[in-house]
């Protein structure tokens, strides 16, 4: 029923989409034809490559303007191109200029756009009026010709006129679903470029994360495991003096301070294996295989585990594997309320797949604060995803996919 009234409705951005971007679309159709055209003719002449050059630089311009409208009225957000780069010299611009591929892939939006705009600008207006004219297609032949016995095409021109009217609406929602598809595809950064921009967040990222650690384990060395050594040194020092005092050893002061020194070492043991393990945990030198299970055996939730590792991974991959899989069951344990989880990684055909699902109460998402954006950042340095499944009252499945060998 949620999804028929969806269907049966357009919110007032599509609509206003469907008609105010008609005169965009012949706007930027006409610009782009015209373009290609006179670029066509002028390719042999003087002029042909400048022309090119500032039609061009025209077509940019005018797909910022759809990618705003799109973004304005559809809510289609469409991630803004890169500038172009300005070198010296009018030849290299002109030339940066040629071989852009968002400013040739801008051109292309506007011949695409020209026959999108006129169908969605026939579907809201010139549809409806003729769905209207249609329905009253009886009252009208009255009014034009007298008295007229009803017949049963009277009654199959309203139905019909009603029956079309009712799916203008769905058919504006589709037609404004293929233009926001146009719109990511063609008006957004060129692959290479968007690619390049993720890595380099993801190596911002990465040197922040790396760059808080080091602080982090360089302040639980210097008031943790030093203090403990520094103790452990006096402790020592007394030691060393209870052994030799002018009345001979005091046994019994010895034995408390060797005892004390035991504890103290032990302590410090335990300091320093806490703090190597959040560098590189230990079980991962057996793998994945070895080191999963031991991490969900610590859940506090229970937790099932499903391996299938046909293939070990890279090691910086198994890492990666290891602390999302420990990053998400403590969101498991802290924010879902759940009951069960369970957790299933498969390796084969060179990609590696992590799962985990709960039986919590959901609404996890990206960007909602439980950790799972810093989560998408580090997997995207590796070249993996992340994807989200979290309704409202759950269950939650979170899926990270990346390749098992980095290139």
């Amino acid at each position: 029923m949620v999804e028929q009234r969806r269907y049966l409705s357009a919110r007032g951005g599509e609509w206003a989409f469907a008609i105010v971007g008609l005169p965009c679309a012949l706007l930027g159709g006409g610009y782009a034809l015209a373009a290609l055209y006179a670029g066509a003719l002028l390719s042999l002449t003087v002029v042909g490559l400048p022309f090119v050059v500032v039609a061009l630089l025209g077509a940019r311009r005018l797909g910022a303007l759809h990618r705003w409208l799109v973004g304005r009225l559809l809510g289609e957000y469409v991630e803004a191109p890169a500038r172009l780069p300005r070198p010296a010299g009018v030849y290299a611009r002109g030339r940066v200029v040629l071989t852009d591929p968002v400013a040739w892939r801008a051109l292309l939006y506007l011949v695409l756009r020209l026959p999108l705009g006129v169908l969605g600008f026939a579907i809201a207006v010139a549809l409806p009026l003729g769905c209207g004219w249609l329905a009253s297609f009886p009252l009208w032949i009255r009014l034009g010709g007298g008295a007229r016995p009803a017949t049963w095409l009277d009654a199959v021109s309203v139905v019909l006129g009603l029956v079309v009217l009712s799916a203008v609406p769905g058919a504006i929602r589709a037609l404004n679903g293929a233009n926001r598809r146009l719109a990511r595809l063609l008006l957004g950064p060129a692959r290479a470029q968007q690619r390049v921009r993720e890595l380099e967040t993801a190596r911002a990222t990465l040197l922040a994360d790396n760059t808080d650690q080091l602080r982090r384990l360089e302040r639980d060395l210097h008031d943790g495991t030093q203090a403990r050594l520094v103790a452990l040194a006096i402790t020592l020092s007394l030691a060393e003096d209870a052994l030799a005092p002018p009345s001979g050893p005091d046994l019994g002061r010895l034995r408390t301070l060797m005892n004390r020194a035991r504890g103290q070492t032990d302590d410090a043991i335990t300091e320093l294996r806490r703090l190597t393990r959040g560098i590189h945990p230990v079980a991962l030198d057996g793998g994945l295989g070895e080191a999963l299970p031991g991490l969900t055996a610590t859940s506090p939730v229970p937790v099932t585990i499903r391996l299938d590792l046909a293939e070990r991974p890279h090691q910086v991959v198994e890492r990666v594997v290891y602390f999302c899989a420990a990053e998400l069951l403590t969101n498991i344990a802290k924010h879902s309320g759940a009951r069960s989880a369970e957790l299933t990684v498969s390796a084969a055909d060179d990609r590696v797949r992590l799962s985990v699902r709960d039986d919590g109460r959901g609404g996890a998402a990206l960007g909602a604060g439980t950790g799972l954006t810093g989560l998408a950042e580090r997997l995207a340095a590796v070249d993996g995803v992340l994807r989200v499944d979290s309704p409202p009252g759950g269950p939650t499945m979170v899926v990270a996919e990346l390749p098992a060998r980095l290139r």
